[in-house]
């Protein structure tokens, strides 16, 4: 069910960490499931290192995937919750409201521009093969807005600007750059052993 640590190296342990996890709720149990993750989020919100809690609803009623997102200060913080007897009691009023057992991903940093869709992802690429490919999607990003989007916005305050370049990069490489970028890395950033 828990994934193990993203890397051998232990100082990898001491960063912030993101766990993903995925319900398929049964038609008709959405709001017995919500007064359930209520519950989980009140008790995870007692355990030491936790960051925040919150759940994305499905967008599509044929396809109940409630999708969770829960954030830890380390690893092992997160282990300990994931693993505590708590959360097992919660898991277990859980499934009578879901289809299928949860499906945990646990994420630092900028591992999370560089999932595979449909691909759990064990062990993220290595750092420096991440840093070349966010350069290339920086680099490609900040030149369509430095040709397109500057000059409009040229009559805005300098800090007006910058907060709007910044965070339109920031969007267009989390749902646009990065997912195509990965795909097109696939081979080169999880090669096959």
């Amino acid at each position: 069910m828990l994934e193990e640590p993203l890397a051998s190296n232990t100082s990898q342990e001491n960063y912030l960490v993101t766990a993903v996890i995925s319900h398929i709720v049964r038609p008709g149990r959405e709001q017995g499931y919500e007064a359930w993750f209520h519950g989980i989020a009140a008790d995870a919100r007692t355990f030491k290192g936790h960051l925040g809690v919150s759940t994305i609803p499905p967008h599509d009623h044929a396809h109940p995937e409630y999708v969770v997102i829960l954030k830890f200060d380390c690893y092992n913080n997160l282990k300990t919750w994931l693993e505590s007897d708590i959360r097992q009691e919660w898991i277990e009023r859980l499934q009578p409201l879901i289809e299928k057992p949860e499906a945990i991903q646990t994420l630092t940093g900028l591992e999370t521009w560089f999932t595979l869709p449909d691909k759990p992802m064990k062990a993220p690429p290595a750092r420096y093969k991440m840093a070349v490919v966010t350069w290339l999607g920086v680099f490609f990003t900040i030149s369509i807005l430095n040709r397109w989007l500057v000059p409009i916005l040229a009559g805005l305050p300098v800090l007006l600007r910058t907060l709007l370049v910044t965070g339109l990069t920031v969007a267009l490489l989390t749902y646009v750059i990065m997912p195509r970028l990965t795909q097109l890395f696939r081979k080169w950033l999880y090669p096959v052993s």
